[in-house]
């Protein structure tokens, strides 16, 4: 018998859900890999959901179904009715040209969690609600979190007028799903229901890997601000202009990129990026006059994201007015640091240490359902190492079936303390 009969089916399931794509397969080059894009409410899409529902209900749960955003609920009951439940999960949606691990680790773990107590025969006291959020990631239409966005009230209606780009709205498409917009309201969860939401994710960064450690428990999902905006100087020859006396819109952004790389080195854990730099209509022998750029700016607290934003913004106006441009600046996002609760943090660090793995805490960088559910209820996250040196959003994402089998191991144990342990 394998010594990692969770991580292996994990690693079965997780490669069977890959077999949906947007990409049709009459695209596919022959001999190549078939790319793993899932975007929200496609056929492919909807095709996940349905395996995921099939599977939760072979695993044992005692609820399954997909609500009006296209979440995969399933519930486990407890022996006792007036224990306020546990909610996990993360999602199912990827990026364009996806890993496989990417949210659907979380999902999966979980599941394989209640196939366990099944097994036994065991109830916990609590509920223990599982979903695998629909969208998390944002690719189809301009709007992110609408999953775990809607468990907390935070589906916008005006959404529903969002295109994509063939010019479905996401009303057109939540119809033709099956799904009914208004009923969207009614899946807010009341928080005095649940004692939290935990979510197992790959970590989606090196720190783990260069750590050599399997398991890593979060502290915080780093708060983020992100910007788009046009540098504008004056487009001219590139052979009769003089160095002193050109108005270079891409010069001016590349040395506030250089500021950002700088700047953010200089507090541990802040992070800088300028992700975009595009001149458009640009020319090998014309000095350009106009570049697009982006901004995103993240730190595990709001005041040291705050004080980052206000020098990069500080530092923009100082670069154009030395260099003699002006430029447009538009805020497009901006997310709170979610810290994690302590107590369930505390709880994830002892279900890791009875793995017998070190506990290694480290901020979440990336985005997750977690900071989502964070605004209605505590939460907190447990990391899984990611093989490839924690690449992600890519198809060289990997992960093992060692470090899964642990990841599912504490998180039983992590239920077991919630079933039988007071609190910390």
């Amino acid at each position: 018998m394998s010594s990692t009969p969770f991580g292996d089916a994990i690693l079965a399931r997780s490669d069977e859900l890959a077999r949906h794509s947007d990409v049709p397969l009459a695209d596919v080059p022959a001999g190549a890999a078939r790319p793993l894009t899932v975007t929200y409410l496609t056929e492919a899409h909807r095709a996940c959901a349905a395996d995921l529902a099939a599977w939760m209900r072979d695993d044992g749960f005692d609820e399954v179904g997909i609500d009006a955003v296209g979440n995969v609920v399933g519930l486990l009951r407890g022996t006792d009715p007036a224990e306020p439940r546990l909610l996990t999960g993360s999602h199912y949606d990827t990026v364009r040209n996806a890993g496989r691990y990417d949210g659907r680790l979380g999902i999966f773990v979980a599941m394989a969690c209640v196939r366990e107590l099944a097994r036994q025969g065991r109830r916990l006291p609590f509920d223990l609600e599982v979903v695998g959020f629909a969208e998390e990631e944002g690719q189809r239409f301009a709007a992110t979190f609408i999953g775990s966005g809607a468990l907390v009230g935070g589906f916008d209606p005006a959404w529903l007028a969002l295109r994509d780009a063939d010019g479905i709205t996401l009303d057109e498409a939540m119809r033709a799903a099956g799904h009914d917009p208004a009923a969207v309201a009614a899946l807010r969860r009341d928080p005095a229901r649940y004692r939290g939401f935990i979510e197992v994710h790959i970590e989606q960064g090196p720190v783990l890997s260069r750590a050599g450690l399997p398991l890593g428990v979060v502290t915080a999902i780093n708060g983020s601000v992100r910007f788009v905006g046009e540098m504008h100087g004056m487009a001219c020859h590139a052979g009769t202009t003089p160095m002193g006396q050109r108005r270079d819109a891409a010069t001016g952004v590349a040395e506030l990129a250089l500021y950002v790389e700088r700047r953010a080195s200089q507090v541990p854990l802040l992070v800088g990026t300028v992700g975009q730099m595009h001149v458009p209509d640009g020319s090998i022998n014309v000095v350009p006059g106009r570049c697009r750029f982006s901004l995103d700016l993240r730190a595990p607290g709001d005041d040291l994201r705050d004080a980052l934003v206000a020098d990069v913004l500080a530092e923009l106006a100082a670069i154009a007015g030395r260099r003699g441009l002006t430029y447009t600046l538009q805020e497009t996002m901006r997310a709170s640091a979610a810290p994690s609760d302590p107590v369930l943090q505390r709880r994830l660090e002892r279900a890791v240490a009875a793995t017998g793995t070190p506990v290694l805490r480290l901020p979440s960088g990336a985005g997750h359902d977690a900071m989502k559910l964070h605004e209605a209820m505590p939460q907190a996250m447990l990391f899984m190492r990611g093989d490839n040196d924690g690449i992600s959003h890519n198809p060289l994402e990997a992960i093992n079936a060692a470090d899964t089998q642990l990841a599912v191991e504490a998180f039983l144990h992590f239920l077991t303390q919630l079933a039988e342990e007071p609190t910390p």
